[in-house]
C-alpha cells in the first residue's frame, strides 16, 4: 500500500488549497473500513491530527481548523481530500495523510506554506 499526497504549495493568507491523498494497492473494502486522517507537523512541534474521518462518516477537527478545513473521501477512487479555506500563516506545515491510524499507512507529506 502506498499513499501519495498532492496539492501542496504556497498560498497567501486567506486563500484556499485542497490536498488529495491517493491510496494505491488498497482494495476497496480495506479502504472503506479504515479511519482516515490528515496530520500536520511544523518545525519544532509534534505532529498533530487536524482532521479525522471515521468509516461511519463521522468527522473530528482540531479546534484550530474547525470551520475552515473539511475532510472527505471518494471510496471508488481510494482518495482522501482535505479542503482548506481561509488559510492562516500558522497553518504552515508539512501535511500527512494517514489511513488506519498512526500504526498503519502514511503518506510522504506535502508542504503547505501560508504567507502573511
Amino acid at each position: 500500500v502506498r499513499l501519495v499526497e498532492s496539492g501542496g504549495g504556497l498560498v497567501q493568507a486567506g486563500g484556499s488549497l485542497t490536498l488529495s491523498c491517493k491510496a494505491s494497492g488498497m482494495i476497496l473494502s480495506e479502504f472503506w473500513r479504515h479511519d482516515k486522517a490528515w496530520y500536520r507537523q511544523s518545525p519544532g512541534k509534534q505532529r498533530e491530527m487536524v482532521a479525522l474521518l471515521t468509516n461511519s462518516g463521522s468527522t473530528e477537527y482540531a479546534d484550530s481548523v474547525l470551520g475552515r478545513f473539511t475532510i472527505s473521501r471518494d471510496n471508488a477512487k481510494r482518495t482522501v481530500s482535505l479542503q482548506m479555506n481561509n488559510l492562516k500563516p500558522e497553518d504552515t506545515a508539512v501535511y500527512y495523510c494517514n489511513i488506519g491510524g498512526p500504526s498503519q499507512f502514511w503518506g510522504q507529506g506535502t508542504q503547505i506554506t501560508v504567507s502573511s
